[in-house]
Parts: C-alpha cells; sequence; structure tokens
C-alpha cells in the first residue's frame, strides 16, 4: 500500500512539474545555461592545486587517516577492531610509520603562495604541491592560524603560476552561484557548483565563525580550496561540511574571504597573525538587560571588563557600556565585534559608538595587537600564585529578593574564596539554590562591584541599590559579578 502510494504520488508530482514548466515558459531558466561555467572553470583550475601530506606516527596510534565509514556500518566496526587489535598484540609499541592525507589548495600570489586549510597541513612532516598540470613541487609553511583555520605554503616555481584575485564576501548574496573547485577525496581537480545557501553561520569552530554555507558538493580533501563567484574571484574557503556520513549532504561551510583575506596577508608578511586588539571582555545582551541598559532591544555587545592600560580605557570606555557600531557598521552580536576588531589594523584608530546608561556616544580608539596582549596576560597570570585559605567572616546581610547573602570583604573572606586585594565590593556568602541568583549561575565567592551600573562597597550599598530598584518597579537587578578575577554582568529577576 505505501508502496503504491508513494508511486501514485510521484507520479502526480512529475506531471504537475511539468505543466507548470509549460504553462510558466520558463521556469528552468532559474539555472544557468548549459556550459555557463565551462569557461569560467577552464580559467581558474591552473590556479587551484592538490596538497599531499606525509606525517609519521609511533607505533600503536590508531592513524588520523583511517578510513571513515557511516556509523554503525560494519566496516567501520571491522577497521576499528582492526588497529585496536594490533595495538593490544603490539603492546602499544611498534616502528613508526608513516600515513598520508590530502587537501586542496589555491595559489593567491604567482611567486608561489597557495593558500590552503590549517587542518590540512596539521603535523605535517613533508607537504607537497600539484599542480593543475601534475607538477609536483616541495612546500615549506609559511605560517599558520588554527582561529580561522588558515595556513600558507610556499613552493619556488620555475615560472610564475596562475593566482586567483580575491572578492568581496560582503557582497554576497543568498541564492548567488558559487563555484568550488578541489581534491575530493583524491581525484584531482573537480568543480561543483551550487548556490549561497546562507551566510554567517556560527557552526562553533572558533570565536571568529562567520561562515557562509553553500551547497555546491564539497567532501572529504576539498578542505583548502576555494569557493569562487561567477566573477571568477575567491569569495571563500572550503573548511568543513555537516554530514553523518563523512559524505556530502548539501551543507558545506566556507570562511569567508573578507575575513580570511587580512590573515592570509598577515602570515605573508609576518609569519603570524597581528589581530586588532580593543581591551575590553564582552558579554551578550540579553532580553532581561535591556531595561535595567537604558536600551530599546537586546543588541550590541556589553563591555564586562575594560583591561587597564588598554586602547578601550584610553579611548574612555566603561564597564557596563553597549557598543552598538564599530566605524558605523552595525554591531548586533559579541561575535559581530570580535570579528570587526580582530579585522582591523593594529595602530588604527576606530570610530565605537556606545551606549551608556541609555545616551548615545562615540569615541575613538586606537587598537593594540592582539597576540602581543594574550602573551602578556599569559605570563601575568602565570606569575602570580594562589592563596591560602581560612575559614569564612560573619557579618552576613540577607538579600531575600535576590535569594543570597552577602558580606564586606575582609581578610579572613579574601582568602577563603581567592578575592585579590584590588577587588572592591562584597562577596556573597551564602545562595539559596531555589532563589532567583541560583538560576542565573550565581554561587558563593562571586563578589558583587555595582548593582544597576552604580559601584557598590558594602552591603549597605547594596540594600539601598535594591529598594530602588524596587520603587521603581523594576523587574530585574543588573549585576555585575567577579569570579575568579574575571567580571560579567548578570540580570538577577527581583522577588515580587
Amino acid at each position: 500500500m505505501q508502496r503504491g502510494h508513494f508511486r501514485i504520488a510521484g507520479g502526480f508530482a512529475a506531471l504537475l512539474m511539468f505543466l507548470t514548466v509549460l504553462m510558466a515558459g520558463g521556469m528552468a531558466q532559474a539555472r544557468p545555461p548549459e556550459g555557463d561555467f565551462a569557461d569560467l572553470a577552464e580559467k581558474l583550475l591552473p590556479a587551484v592545486v592538490n596538497i599531499s601530506t606525509t606525517q609519521t606516527v609511533k607505533g600503536g596510534q590508531l592513524p588520523e587517516g583511517m578510513p571513515q565509514f557511516p556509523p554503525g556500518s560494519p566496516f567501520e566496526e571491522f577497521f576499528k577492531d582492526f588497529f585496536e587489535r594490533q595495538q593490544r598484540e603490539g603492546g602499544g609499541k611498534g616502528p613508526p610509520r608513516q600515513i598520508s592525507s590530502l587537501g586542496s589548495g589555491f595559489i593567491v600570489d604567482a611567486r608561489g603562495y597557495v593558500v590552503t586549510n590549517n587542518h590540512v597541513i596539521a603535523d605535517a612532516d613533508q607537504v607537497r604541491v600539484i599542480l593543475h598540470d601534475n607538477t609536483e613541487l616541495e612546500a615549506k609553511i609559511v605560517g599558520r592560524d588554527p582561529e580561522v583555520d588558515i595556513a600558507i605554503l610556499k613552493v619556488e616555481p620555475k615560472k610564475p603560476l596562475t593566482a586567483v584575485q580575491w572578492g568581496d564576501s560582503d557582497k554576497l548574496r543568498v541564492g548567488e552561484w558559487t563555484l568550488a573547485i578541489g581534491n575530493p577525496f583524491g581525484l584531482g581537480g573537480t568543480v561543483t557548483a551550487g548556490i549561497v545557501s546562507a551566510r554567517g553561520r556560527d557552526i562553533n569552530a572558533g570565536r571568529y565563525d562567520d561562515f557562509i554555507q553553500t551547497d555546491a558538493s564539497i567532501n572529504k580533501g576539498n578542505s583548502g580550496g576555494p569557493l569562487f563567484n561567477k566573477a571568477g574571484d575567491v569569495i571563500g574557503i572550503n573548511t568543513a561540511i555537516f554530514s553523518q556520513s563523512g559524505g556530502s549532504i548539501g551543507i558545506g561551510f566556507a570562511v569567508p574571504a573578507n575575513l580570511a583575506r587580512p590573515v592570509v596577508q598577515q602570515l605573508i608578511e609576518y609569519g603570524r597573525t597581528r589581530r586588532g586588539w580593543l581591551g575590553v571582555q564582552i558579554q551578550s545582551v540579553t532580553d532581561e538587560m535591556v531595561d535595567a541598559l537604558g536600551l530599546k532591544q537586546a543588541r550590541g555587545a556589553l563591555v564586562a571588563k575594560v583591561i587597564p592600560g588598554g586602547p578601550a580605557e584610553k579611548a574612555g570606555i566603561e564597564s557596563g557600556d553597549v557598543i552598538v557600531a564599530i566605524d558605523g557598521k552595525p554591531v548586533d552580536t559579541t561575535n559581530a565585534l570580535t570579528r570587526a576588531v580582530a579585522e582591523s589594523a593594529v595602530g588604527r584608530t576606530i570610530s565605537v559608538d556606545l551606549i551608556r546608561k541609555g545616551k548615545t556616544r562615540s569615541v575613538k580608539a586606537t587598537l593594540g595587537e592582539l597576540e602581543a596582549a594574550l602573551a602578556s596576560a599569559k605570563a601575568e597570570s602565570k606569575a602570580k600564585g594562589d592563596d591560602s585559605r581560612q575559614a569564612p567572616g560573619k557579618n552576613e546581610t540577607e538579600l531575600a529578593d535576590l535569594g543570597l547573602r552577602i558580606a564586606p570583604l575582609n581578610k579572613e573572606l579574601r582568602k577563603q574564596y581567592d578575592i585579590k586585594d584590588d577587588v572592591r565590593g562584597v562577596v556573597i556568602t551564602d545562595v539559596d539554590p531555589n532563589g532567583p541568583a541560583a538560576q542565573r549561575d550565581v554561587r558563593a565567592g562571586d563578589v558583587i562591584i555595582e548593582v544597576a551600573q552604580s559601584e557598590v562597597r558594602n552591603p549597605d550599598d547594596v540594600t539601598e541599590m535594591l529598594k530602588a530598584l524596587k520603587d521603581a518597579k523594576r523587574k530585574v537587578a543588573l549585576l555585575q559579578i567577579q569570579r575568579s578575577g574575571e567580571p560579567r554582568f548578570v540580570p538577577v529577576p527581583l522577588k515580587s
């Protein structure tokens, strides 16, 4: 019955489609005319390369290049059992062996600079680039950036190579045609076409996620290859696919050209990245924070902390400010701010639009270097030691509206909760597990620094601020707390 039903449904659908196309007289024109990509592919293929890597692994290790099969496949279990048996019988030891893997790349400079994904050449002992005419060249790794998954290779050709041009990925529209060229499953130069399915995808690959989604067929081995627009410009680097089987199901992701291009330029020039740094720690603005921050809607990036001596502090940016635009370009999320700053050159002065206690203002900030700031912070953190711990102090104040208890900071409590001497505020000593604060993951040992964007130095300051909020019929108290040296804003509902 079901099979018959599907046959009938399929036949009716086919008839309906035929009649619709016949009456519309041009529905098929949505696709490019036959051969539309032929000249473009012929022009671009010489600039796309295959990448072969060799890695030496110790005996007993499961090779990264082990064949991948659909989950539940008998072949998957066979290979897994085979390698595990080898490992057991060899006692986890054995002679080193070499494994190979394949990927894709493209030439961005006729002198021999090649772009690929970092994961394509990660841990490789040897990298070879195979040109479109099958010429094989040894490649040197110039630089890599795991954050955006990009690496730069350099080969020494006997003559100038064919290079491609970058396009403007910000101008991409959903529905535009794209061309992917790469080395799927080691087959060599392969061309596939599809459309831009979506933009700005966050797939939790990193803090700079801003992927282009395409339904052009992308498979294992396509990683590092280019995604072109119809003008023949690179508008993305094919990096990942969504698949349960390891094969293409029409959901591929590419790093946008406007994010990749400055990274590529920095790696070629410096051998490492030099990203812009504003010097703030940020968090998302939630619907519960809107009223407390004086906003009309939940957008922007909330400044939880301003790094002392950083560009933001020098520009006059303060904790509690909500950054809503950089150089006139809207900042709707924390990721948008992170990308906008990282894509800006070190030493560049940017315009920062922000909202402070409901009022809009604009400041100028000259960006520092993110990598230098991270190295400095890491060295400073390593130099710090841990304090010994003792019993907490008394003099607690009950805050029934929030479901917690607080106490003034003293020497004993600082030691109890490992709170540094320069931290000011009141410490939370107990949290009602069924109260509003517990629902927002507020914990004992957290230090309340601000209530409703006003500093608090003692429990009386907190109780007065809470009373003022209730008198104003506010439903949420916006707390700024510090935990393990890191500040963040927490909206806590007030009990009726």
